[in-house]
């Protein structure tokens, strides 16, 4: 069985969807949800749904390298960002390398780095004056957003946009390709 921890920040929609994904498959499972924030309420929907669940600081994270040994501990197989919003340390990365992914909602390398994330980054496509927006699947590696890149999938940006209309379209592709691109680096179902 291949485990899968999810590192998230917020409301927990895409982890919620990669639970829910592998919570049949006999190959692989989430088995641990971490963030960075104690009110996220990927915590308590993780919680709900059976899988174990815990708030970490910025000194457990960076410092003391608690994050890291529970990962560890917990035979990490994948550690996949779901929403979150910290660099992972070079620690993590070192320990994790080739095994640590990100979804991105657009089309990288433009719309990435530090600061880039949910409507932000739409209304900057917006602003860009682009025709296509989308999701980014990538490696993560010491700096934001300039992994390597693993899959991506494309959406139209309509006349009449905005950022909640583009951003719906975009959560569609993240909700329907992050899991199957898990599942496939796990050596899973295709």
């Amino acid at each position: 069985m291949k485990h899968i921890a999810i590192l998230a920040s917020g409301a927990g929609t895409n982890a919620e969807n990669i639970i829910r994904y592998f919570s049949n498959d006999n190959r692989a499972k989430v088995s641990l949800v971490l963030s960075n924030r104690s009110q996220a309420k990927v915590l308590e929907m993780a919680a709900a749904l059976g899988v174990d669940a815990f708030f970490f600081d910025r000194s457990q994270f960076y410092d003391t390298g608690e994050v890291l040994m529970m990962l560890q501990r917990r035979e990490t197989d994948l550690l996949v960002l779901a929403g979150f919003l910290w660099l992972v340390p070079g620690e993590v990365i070192e320990v994790f390398r080739g095994r640590i992914v990100n979804i991105h909602p657009a089309l990288l390398p433009r719309f990435g780095g530090k600061g880039m994330y949910g409507d932000r980054v739409h209304s900057a496509v917006l602003d860009a004056g682009c025709s296509e927006s989308g999701i980014t699947i990538h490696y993560v590696n010491e700096q934001y957003d300039s992994g390597d890149i693993i899959f991506q999938a494309r959406c139209p940006v309509l006349p009449d946009d905005d950022v909640h209309t583009l951003a719906e379209r975009v959560h569609a592709l993240e909700y329907r390709h992050y899991p199957e691109v898990i599942s496939k680096l796990l050596g899973g179902r295709q």
